[in-house]
């Protein structure tokens, strides 16, 4: 058995209102779209099943609803502050080696 992917699906009373963000912010595609459940995705990469289980979200912030690796994270704090997105954590360099910030519906790390 091989686990292919795993998606979070987070609840919006209007689904389409996230395109917005996640393909704006993020450059990702609605890969599939039926009005009720879009998902997203960078359809150019094959990413790797992962689930993360925690108490806390570092540093005694709340555990975010998604993390999002993405391989510049001060261009996508700088397109989110842009965007005039709720910044929920300030872009810092962690002690544990990622450099980080937090938007209002998920982290973005390298």
């Amino acid at each position: 058995m091989a686990v292919r992917r795993i998606v979070p699906n987070l609840h919006a009373a209007d689904p389409a209102r996230a395109r917005a963000f996640y393909a704006e912010l993020l450059d990702l595609e609605a890969v599939m779209d039926h009005g009720w459940i879009i998902t997203f995705a960078e359809p150019a990469h094959t990413m790797t099943p992962q689930v993360s289980i925690a108490s806390e979200g570092g540093n005694d912030t709340p555990v975010p609803a998604l993390s999002v690796e993405v391989d510049d994270v001060d261009a996508v704090h700088a397109r989110a502050v842009s965007l005039g997105l709720d910044i929920v954590y300030p872009l810092v360099d962690e002690p544990w080696g990622v450099r980080r910030c937090a938007v209002r519906r998920f982290v973005a790390c390298e």
